[in-house]
């Protein structure tokens, strides 16, 4: 059975995108096969991996087609350099429309995975900033959630909320999911309101019957420069702050020690 984590948060601004392409690498230079989908209409993700979306080749089969049975998942994987990717499209904002069947519309991503070929040993959804059909075809497929989070109230009410609809998915739909944990980003851990809002975190992980991990992902320039130059943090700079701290998330998540993959190379 594959490993399929959904990274999921219904607040934006909380690096869902990056924590997908930061762990992706991450396991990848250590030697796993990794594909990455890309289910936000925003299509960050597809764009910092450059990768060729749907506008700017309309022949490009995204998440769109894959979701609504136009084309097979093998279809849409592109091979990059370090991993494999499908698209998104900013027409998947689209989606309720293009499946009528309301009862399936859930099942969607679930089902296209079972014709996957790749053999892949990590498959890794970024998902967007809603609750809605995209959210739960992610939660469907998945055997894991991963919950990125900033120290900030608006993020831990967006927990919360995620929350209710981990819980539905799992009595109607994926009893096998889940909750990996919560992992706080951009953090500032000198603060006092940070340290007051960790403790509810702890809590709120309690109730998802998870834990915060201990690896914190710190604000660091590292990652913007090596999204602008379409590459990956442990390769721009595996000294930086983001590198050691997805690294340590790495190593807490999946017991890989990536640095050290990265050196050896």
């Amino acid at each position: 059975m594959m490993n399929i984590y959904a990274v999921a948060n219904q607040k934006g601004g909380v690096s869902k995108t990056t924590t997908v392409q930061c762990i992706g690498a991450g396991l990848a230079r250590a030697g796993f096969k990794v594909l990455l989908i890309d289910l936000d209409p925003q299509s960050n993700l597809t764009s910092i991996c450059h990768a060729v979306s749907d506008a700017q080749d309309k022949t490009t089969v995204t998440m769109l087609e894959i979701l609504a049975k136009e084309n097979s998942i093998n279809d849409g994987i592109q091979h990059l350099e370090l991993y494999d990717i499908i698209p998104s499209s900013m027409f998947l904002a689209s989606i309720d429309s293009r499946i009528t069947d309301q009862m399936a519309r859930p099942y969607r991503l679930q089902d296209a995975l079972k014709e996957l070929k790749g053999g892949y040993d990590y498959v890794l959804v970024d998902t967007p900033p809603a609750l809605g059909t995209l959210t739960n075809n992610a939660l469907v497929a998945a055997n894991h959630v991963i919950i990125p989070a900033q120290a900030d109230i608006l993020s831990l009410q967006g927990v919360s909320q995620l929350y209710e609809t981990i819980e539905s998915v799992k009595e109607h739909a994926n009893p096998n999911l889940k909750v990996s944990g919560i992992v706080l980003t951009r953090f500032q851990g000198r603060a006092n309101l940070t340290k007051e809002l960790v403790i509810l975190f702890d809590a709120a992980a309690k109730q998802l019957k998870t834990v915060v991990f201990n690896s914190r992902i710190r604000e660091a320039i590292a990652i913007k420069e090596a999204q602008a130059a379409h590459t990956d943090v442990f390769k721009h700079d595996s000294k930086s702050n983001a590198s050691i701290d997805y690294a340590q998330l790495i190593k807490e998540i999946f017991d890989v020690d990536v640095l050290e993959k990265v050196s050896a190379r």
